[in-house]
């Protein structure tokens, strides 16, 4: 299955997105604020989620909160 951002867009690794919402971290005070932008995202098994770093930090982030940039 091919892994598409919220706009139908498809995504590859090492692709750049950004935030469209503001998103609550599970586990974390942190909140990723709407336009944050991450770089070299890694695809996984499931087609509506992918793997981006912050820091040292992974985060899993549900494709239909990002888009392509």
């Amino acid at each position: 299955m091919e892994t598409k951002d919220s706009n139908g867009t498809a995504l590859s690794e090492g692709d750049s997105v950004y935030v469209i919402k503001d998103l609550k971290v599970k586990g974390s005070s942190t909140v990723l604020k709407r336009g944050k932008i991450f770089k070299n995202i890694r695809l996984t098994d499931d087609p509506e989620e992918v793997e981006c770093r912050e820091g040292k930090t992974t985060l899993v982030l549900k494709t239909c909160f990002l888009k392509k940039s």
